[in-house]
């Protein structure tokens, strides 16, 4: 008897979900590249057309030269916007590609243990030689196959919804960059198509979102001191959120506590405690309510969610600017707000 066929027949729902993991972590990791090329190529582009503008403006100055300037910094600014939106979905696909090597790996590993646990119940059935003793080899290889079964199935589902997460986030982008002036010269609005308030709102999240990541790193100075450039000398991460939220145009005072922010958004329209509604931009809570620093502990900026994980990126965290990922839990979180 092929101990090792056997097996594998036992093993070939797992083996099917092993297989339709694999190769793919490479194919997002290729899309990945080319999305860094595409945000850096922008960015470039971006910077050589803002060089050659202002040349031109030094040396024009005509009726005309105001109306090339607004169109030039229209240009400039269409060009940033696709930019971001390329570095954006580039981190969705390294989020897809993380999980996809992940899920593989994993599923791999559950194969060869129970390969290896099955064929070795049998060569020991085998061995002994009667027929009471394979029956029972083979009845206890068949009665491992389940649970591996199952765990091999709960890895192909959990990648398979970061998948279908990601692809809703990339077409919300595809939609955002079709507007933007530069993917699309020719398209106008048309009745369904994105408000321009919708508009406006992502496009200030990814200001906000770029303006966090421009600070990464960024350190308090002596390292315990909680000296910062974001707002007074005392525990900084609500001072980092705010001073974020201000640079991208929020209306909305240098806030030191972070229970404020979520009173600001109860005021605004803009508090949630329903995890769910967190998107890129936002601010989360951690703790239990607003009320005091004993029950409003720490925020940090949305910079994206994945599934049931969420990264954000912190003020104050380790006495810098981080990015972190967390549960995106009410354990964790008593709620968000909006910017």
């Amino acid at each position: 008897m092929d101990t090792r066929a056997l097996a594998r027949h036992f093993a070939e729902s797992m083996i099917g979900h092993r297989n339709s993991l694999a190769g793919k972590a490479e194919d997002a990791v290729k899309v990945q590249y080319a999305l860094n090329r595409t945000a850096s190529g922008l960015t470039d582009g971006r910077e050589e057309q803002a060089k050659a503008a202002k040349t031109v403006l030094e040396h024009w100055k005509g009726d005309n030269s105001h109306g090339f300037e607004k169109r030039a910094n229209r240009l400039g600014g269409q060009l940033r916007t696709t930019a971001d939106a390329a570095r954006e979905a580039e981190e969705v696909v390294e989020g897809v590609t993380s999980a996809l090597t992940t899920g593989h790996a994993r599923a791999r590993q559950a194969v060869e243990e129970y390969l290896g646990l099955a064929e070795g119940l049998l060569d020991t059935g085998q061995a002994v030689g009667t027929q009471a003793a394979l029956l029972k080899a083979v009845a206890g290889a068949a009665d491992l196959e389940p649970r591996y079964t199952k765990e091999t199935a709960e890895t192909v589902r959990h990648v398979r919804g970061e998948l279908e997460d990601a692809a809703r986030r990339l077409r919300a982008l595809e939609k955002e960059v079709g507007h933007d002036g530069v993917a699309d010269q020719r398209a106008s609005p048309t009745r369904g198509s994105t408000r321009p308030s919708a508009v406006r709102a992502r496009g200030r999240s990814r200001t906000i979102v770029s303006a966090a990541r421009r600070e990464l790193g960024t350190r308090e100075s002596p390292p315990g001191s909680n000296r910062n450039p974001y707002g007074p000398t005392a525990a900084w991460c609500s001072s980092f959120a705010t001073a974020m939220w201000r640079k991208a145009g929020v209306d909305i005072p240098l806030l030191p506590f972070t229970g404020d922010v979520f009173k600001w958004g109860q005021r605004n329209g803009k508090a949630y405690t329903s995890l769910r509604a967190a998107r890129p931009g936002d601010v989360l809570l951690f703790g239990t309510g607003p009320s005091s620093p004993a029950t409003s502990k720490h925020i940090g900026i949305v910079e994206r969610v994945s599934g049931d994980t969420v990264t954000l990126i912190e003020g104050n965290s380790g006495d810098s600017v981080r990015r972190n990922t967390h549960k995106l839990s009410s354990a964790t979180f008593y709620g968000g707000v909006h910017p």
